[in-house]
């Protein structure tokens, strides 16, 4: 991974609501492993809901590539929150 000024620190937030869609989840992912600098991975099964979330370090194309990767497995949904 190269850092550069074109580089953003974003937090892209998910929520599985399939638990069938981990697994497409997790190799979508891994994709962009090079660019996440810390990830959070929350389980929670009174509401059959798993809360993720990554940091990453990134060109802006490359966070949006991925929340929309993800937006697009049935069952997720996955939102950007990029700093200023």
């Amino acid at each position: 991974m190269e850092k550069t000024s074109d580089n953003k620190i974003a937090v892209v937030a998910i929520m599985v609501n399939d638990f069938d869609a981990v697994e497409k989840v997790n190799a979508t992912i891994h994709e962009f492993r090079d660019y996440i600098i810390g990830r959070l991975g929350i389980p929670y099964k009174q509401r059959n809901l798993s809360v993720i979330s990554l940091v990453m370090d990134a060109p802006q194309e490359l966070i949006n590539s991925l929340s929309g990767k993800l937006g697009m497995i049935s069952g997720v949904s996955s939102k950007v929150l990029t700093a200023k």
